[in-house]
């Protein structure tokens, strides 16, 4: 389940745009579904907008692991921190992903630290 989430938070950080869809198709099932309190989308097209999109936002931090990853049965949960590649995340949130065949078929995400506004 390591290597999941591994290849997870690195699909979050492809910005170029056919390396990113070829991410998001090895690691996702086709139907995948993604939900977090920002945004919920399915299928490939949505998830890889959807990572394109908190990439433009953000367009200098990076997605890392920023705990231990917890795994069971065919589910999976950890906390990842978003933030510049050279400090502190800025953003921590936890998600937890449902494989189906070794790929993630659903995620929910949450967030637990944002910036104001």
């Amino acid at each position: 389940m390591h290597t999941v989430v591994a290849q997870y938070l690195e699909a979050w950080n492809t910005r170029e745009p056919a390396a990113r869809r070829a991410a998001v198709a090895r690691l996702f099932t086709p139907a995948a579904r993604y939900v977090d309190p920002l945004v919920a989308v399915a299928g490939h097209a949505d998830l890889e907008a959807a990572i394109a999109g908190v990439q433009t936002q953000f367009p200098d931090w990076t997605f890392r692991l920023a705990g231990p990853v917890d795994a069971h049965h065919d589910q999976v949960r950890f906390t990842w921190g978003l933030g510049p590649a050279d400090g502190d995340p800025v953003v921590i949130g936890f998600d937890v992903a449902v494989l189906d065949d070794g790929r993630i078929d659903r995620v929910y995400g949450f967030l637990d630290q944002v910036p104001a506004a």
